[in-house]
């Protein structure tokens, strides 16, 4: 079993919620530990509770046995919790392209806990004159915002 061949393939694995990233691209693949004949393949889900984890599981089982790997386990590991900073600038950008503005900065960025108004470069017109509309966004890893300038909704991908 090659590891580069492997990663490959699993960066073909997409995001159920999000299609246009794969699961290496938002992060979630943490690890890939390779013992004689056996792939495990450690993920961490994006909050607790991520209803899109179970399918993960099974579409990284799929890929992998597709490729003629047999003997796989998909491992949940929880510590530690997932963070935007996982996230590849790869797909930050197809997230861009796809209308959904990305993390932006660190997940150190507590200016929330504050009362602090993040603000928000808009996928479309590249404006940050953008507001909060709902912290729920699509999914709950997403808010609603809406460009002051363009005056279109879009998703932003929180930073955890």
């Amino acid at each position: 079993m090659e590891e580069s061949k492997i990663w490959k393939w699993l960066a073909e694995v997409s995001d159920p919620e999000i299609p246009v990233l794969s699961v290496v691209d938002l992060g979630v693949v943490r690890e890939l530990v390779l013992t004689g004949d056996q792939a495990i393949v450690k993920i961490t889900p994006t909050y607790s509770g991520c209803p899109a984890m179970k399918e993960i599981e099974e579409n990284i089982l799929d890929k992998l046995k597709s490729e003629g790997l047999e003997n796989v386990e998909v491992q949940t590991i929880l510590s530690p919790p997932w963070t935007t900073d996982w996230m590849t600038e790869n797909g930050k950008q197809k997230l861009r392209e796809f209308g959904i503005a990305p993390p932006e900065g660190s997940s150190k960025d507590k200016s929330v806990l504050f009362g602090e108004a993040k603000k928000v470069t808009c996928p479309y017109c590249k404006s940050r004159n953008t507001e909060m509309v709902s912290q729920f966004g699509s999914t709950a890893c997403k808010s609603l915002y809406k460009c002051l300038a363009c005056l279109e909704p879009f998703d932003f991908f929180k930073c955890l």
